[in-house]
């Protein structure tokens, strides 16, 4: 079977972000994310990935680590 590509949107927002982004993989117990969703949503966040951003920020302004 041939392979199945992604249109060139996709390719162009994949090849975009990869030179732009570096990715963070986060491992929380179970039931937290939920809870981070939540929080997320009631801060009025964009999305969870913005919140958690801004609270790093946050934090490292707070503790003067930058």
């Amino acid at each position: 079977m041939e392979e199945v590509r992604g249109n060139a949107a996709t390719r162009a927002k994949q090849k975009y972000n990869a030179a732009n982004y570096e990715r963070l993989y986060p491992y929380v117990p179970k039931g937290r994310k939920a809870v981070y969703e939540a929080a997320a949503k009631a801060s009025g966040a964009g999305s969870l990935n913005e919140f958690i951003v801004a609270a790093i920020e946050e934090k490292i302004q707070r503790e003067g680590l930058e």
